[in-house]
């Protein structure tokens, strides 16, 4: 099961284990605040000795002795159970209207239970949505990069070449002559593009993920954080890389170069070298090769 798929499952499930405590909670306030619960002086005078109403110099007894004597008189013998003297009755008063309804205490602790709800509920749409948000563009979708041509003239113009901050990729050119070494390396979706002459590479440096700069010196690309260096077309020349740069699933529609950003094809490994590029000049970071 992916890390994704537990997220989806464990947001929800926290949001509802959530807001069923907090309803738990306010309902055992709500009940309290009806019922009442006995202090302990009053639960120790319970407990304690009950002297009859009908004696006041009875000695006193307990609640027990007293539930006992009942018993016996019920049997038709034993100590008569004191009765005690009816109460007034009490006039008839209206009871007030805001205490039938839901008390302050009640609107308050319910009015709190729904702010978090609201809240939790909030967060938990808002995790949905970052997770199944669909990608209509840049990196992480299908590219349009432009033509063929059009590339071509860009790689001209960056002196062997060419970056797509958009793909967050370098697209370089390909030789013609190398196809058939590439052809026993490469996979078919990199070679859609390398028979067009062109090859696109995931700016990110296999090492630990460094950004890796062009140096237009030497034609290679040399990694500053750690001197990783690869060829024009990505093939690993030196350093602690454990393969060439990552690159990118290519698709030619007509004369239109189309980069798959999400399907990420793992560098060559440590030797392959298809166009057998040397550094044509001084490094740019030294202590790679």
């Amino acid at each position: 099961m992916s890390t994704t798929t537990i997220v989806l499952i464990a947001v929800p499930v926290l949001v509802v284990l959530a807001a069923l405590l907090l309803f738990a909670s306010s309902r055992r306030r709500d009940t309290d605040a009806a019922i009442g619960q006995l202090s302990p002086e009053t639960a120790k005078r319970d407990r304690g000795p009950v002297t009859p109403l009908a004696d006041d110099d009875a000695p006193p007894v307990t609640g027990r002795e007293i539930e006992r004597a009942a018993a016996l008189e019920r049997k038709g013998g034993g100590l008569a159970v004191p009765e005690e003297t009816p109460a007034e009755l009490v006039p008839w008063v209206p009871p007030d209207a805001e205490m039938i309804g839901v008390t302050r205490r009640q609107f308050f602790n319910r009015s709190i239970v729904g702010l978090f709800g609201v809240g939790l509920a909030g967060f938990g749409a808002a995790s949905l949505a970052f997770l199944y948000t669909e990608s209509k563009g840049g990196f992480g979708s299908q590219i349009r990069v432009g033509k063929i041509s059009d590339i071509e003239a860009k790689i001209v113009e960056g002196q062997g070449f060419a970056y797509y901050p958009e793909g967050r990729m370098w697209v370089t050119p390909y030789p013609g002559i190398a196809l058939e070494k590439a052809r026993a390396v490469y996979t078919p979706q990199e070679l859609n593009g390398m028979e067009h002459g062109v090859v696109a590479l995931y700016q990110k440096c296999p090492h630990l993920g460094c950004r890796v700069p062009s140096c237009v010196t030497s034609q290679w690309f040399e990694c500053p954080c750690h001197g990783s260096q690869y060829n024009q077309v990505g093939e690993k020349k030196g350093g602690p890389a454990p393969r060439g740069m990552d690159r990118f699933a290519m698709t030619v529609d007509g004369d239109t170069l189309i980069v798959d950003t999400g399907t990420v094809i793992n560098g060559p490994p440590i030797g392959t070298n298809t166009t057998g590029q040397e550094a044509q000049g001084p490094h740019c970071v030294s202590g790679g090769h």
